[in-house]
């Protein structure tokens, strides 16, 4: 109704808003204000729906998060070997390059998480847990089919997404020498060595 008050667009294309922000230009474009343009609302409103920018980031990033766990299953679930599916995973993890948005969202997260609440600390814990439960799972199943060898699939899990950490950080800041091929590169690599099939680390 003309004159009518204005209706706040859904939560959802706020975030999707937010996150378009930062793929174009970085964290330093996305304040509340320059969001608030976007979107068609005041600061203020904002405010009122997020209480502040590091609940705006956490609440974006769970939203990133949720649509990328969407992709993981779908991809964890499809026809192939587990090596295959493994490798998916990775490709999926690391970042697409420099100032990748995903990534520059969460490292932003992470610097904050400093002075985060509990409540915030374990949002974050519940997305590492649920990349961490689905490389336990794919680990798991390779080692019963035989495709990998006896190893600790937790154990294994922890090693493998540290070291996906520390490259996909010098994937998402640009450090000299390390693109995303070359990482991928490095973690087959160190799956090939660490992941024969049982009957030939037999051998």
């Amino acid at each position: 109704m003309a004159g009518g008050r204005r209706q706040a667009p859904p939560r959802e294309d706020v975030l999707a808003a937010a996150m378009a922000m930062i793929a174009e230009g970085g964290l330093e474009q996305l304040t509340m204000a320059a969001l608030g343009r976007e979107v068609g609302m005041s600061s203020g409103h904002l405010l009122y729906y997020f209480h502040s920018k590091d609940e705006l980031l956490l609440r974006t990033l769970e939203w990133s998060e949720g649509r990328l766990g969407a992709e993981r299953r779908r991809l964890l679930a499809r026809r192939g070997t587990v090596r295959e599916r493994l490798d998916a995973y990775v490709d999926l993890y690391v970042p697409d390059g420099h100032r990748d948005p995903h990534w520059t969202l969460w490292l932003e997260v992470w610097n904050r998480s400093r002075g985060a609440d509990e409540d915030a600390r374990d949002r974050q814990a519940a997305i590492e847990g649920a990349w961490h439960r689905d490389l336990v799972a794919l680990v798991a199943e390779g080692v019963s089919r035989g495709e990998f060898r006896r190893v600790d699939p937790d154990r294994f899990a922890s090693r493998l997404r540290a070291l996906l950490d520390g490259f996909s950080i010098h994937v998402a800041i640009g450090l000299r020498g390390t693109d995303r091929e070359q990482v991928l590169g490095h973690v087959r690599e160190f799956l090939d060595d660490s992941l024969p099939a049982a009957r030939l680390a037999d051998d």
